[in-house]
């Protein structure tokens, strides 16, 4: 069952049940959520603790962060999911909130490229031998 809508924060994103949350680009799962995929649990873990750090600007906003697994018909490892719930007191706020989001986000997935040994590793075992 639903959680009832707080009246303060009466703003959320809107649902597109057509599309998979387990797929890039992060999509909208459900109600003012957004579900990003990561490789590994330690690589979304670490996204989680960076962006718990800065906290929302604003009183009229509200945003929960969480690493959870994603369902899995073959029961096979497929990462886990960043999931970012917001609410706001208007659609304004939550347009800045997410935006600012998606800014942070898009560094911590530039310097996990860039810098993270495991992902270093896994491209060199990938380029073909000359």
């Amino acid at each position: 069952m639903a959680a009832a809508a707080d009246p303060e924060f009466p703003c959320s994103m809107q649902v597109y049940p057509s599309l998979s949350y387990i797929n890039w680009p992060p999509v909208i799962a459900s109600s003012r959520t957004i579900n990003v995929p990561f490789p590994s649990e330690r690589l979304a873990s670490t996204a989680l603790r960076t962006l718990q750090v800065d906290k929302e600007l604003s009183p009229l906003v509200r945003r929960r962060l969480s690493v959870i697994a994603p369902p899995s018909d073959d029961g096979k490892d497929q990462g886990r999911l960043l999931k970012t719930e917001y609410e706001a007191a208007t659609n304004r706020m939550l347009r800045v909130a997410v935006n600012s989001f998606m800014e942070s986000l898009k560094l911590v997935l530039e310097v996990m490229e860039h810098l993270d040994v495991d992902v270093l590793e896994q491209q060199k075992l990938q380029k073909p031998l000359s």
